[in-house]
């Protein structure tokens, strides 16, 4: 019977694996927080457990149920509360909308207890993602915020536009532009140099949370580098014999931007601009490296 009654518990609490659960704190085992469940216990390891987060016995808890295991004393049932699921389970909750398929959870990245940012996309025009999960004067974010104790949260609106999609992810920060490289998935926003630690976050936070939230390589800059920078590699490539202004703009068009660029290119490459044979850009190339050769003792310089 009692095996029996295992098994009934087992496959109960493995249908609601992915679900929230609702218990009490039972008690403490090396670290771990035992949860009395009603008709079985469930674990919450250290490793799932919000850092600086703490309980008393009988104190009510609710997390995610993440794995149901089947052990010789019964089922183990795991518990979570550091989870992206267990954010994304509280906002069905608290949003209808969201239970009820108008409105999608694209992806989830947390940083528990510190800092959570949740994309959403509606499936029906007439209904805002962002405003319903925010709720009349924030009541169901707040509801989510005041269960993870405090826990920040940036509810960002999904775009198939993938630029406008990072853009809104760096949120609270504004870009200004941003640079696409598809093949390597990789963007360069360019900031105002007041938004700059805003964007960057933290220690970072901020940029590294949506890359987790888009998949995508971020590399903020501000708008002061980028001109300090293409100054200098602007100034680098007149100092060639029989580059001026306007062939060094040309240069930068094609993404030939420093002097140590144009002497890694290919004379073939450098042909293809208009006004450029391929005697002139063999030229150029060679005395690229002469140059960079004399700047740097001699060294091989390969460009970023």
């Amino acid at each position: 019977m009692k095996d029996a009654e295992r098994d009934n518990i087992y496959e109960e609490y493995h249908t609601k694996k992915g679900d929230l659960s609702n218990g009490f704190v039972q008690r403490f085992e090396g670290g771990n927080i035992i949860v009395n469940l009603g008709r079985a216990e469930g674990i919450i390891p250290v490793s799932e457990q919000i850092f600086k987060e703490s309980y008393k016995r009988g104190e009510r808890i609710r997390a995610f149920i993440c794995d149901v295991k089947k052990i010789t004393k019964g089922p183990q049932i795991i518990l979570s509360r550091t989870h992206p699921s267990f954010l994304k389970a509280l906002f069905e909750v608290e949003v209808p909308e969201i239970s009820e398929g108008l409105i999608e959870i694209i992806n989830v990245s947390r940083e528990p207890g510190k800092r959570s940012k949740i994309a959403v996309k509606s499936r029906d025009k007439d209904i805002d993602p962002v405003g319903a999960c925010v709720g009349m004067r924030g009541t169901r974010v707040q509801s989510v915020v005041q269960e993870l104790r405090g826990e920040k949260i940036d509810i960002i609106p999904y775009s198939e536009d993938q630029a406008k999609y990072v853009c809104s992810a760096l949120s609270p920060a504004k870009v200004n532009r941003v640079f696409v490289d598809d093949e390597n998935r990789a963007m360069e926003v360019i900031v105002p140099d007041d938004q700059l630690s805003l964007a960057i976050g933290k220690n970072g936070q901020n940029v590294r949370l949506a890359v987790k939230l888009t998949g995508w390589k971020i590399d903020v800059k501000s708008e002061s580098t980028v001109a300090a920078k293409a100054d200098e590699g602007y100034k680098s490539l007149m100092k060639i014999p029989g580059i001026g202004e306007a062939t060094a703009e040309r240069l930068f068009k094609v993404g030939l931007k420093s002097m140590a660029m144009l002497a890694a290119a290919d004379s073939e490459q450098l042909a293809a601009i208009p006004g450029v044979g391929e005697k002139t850009a063999a030229i150029w190339i060679e005395e690229a490296g002469k140059m960079l050769d004399q700047e740097v003792g001699g060294q091989k310089v390969v460009p970023a």
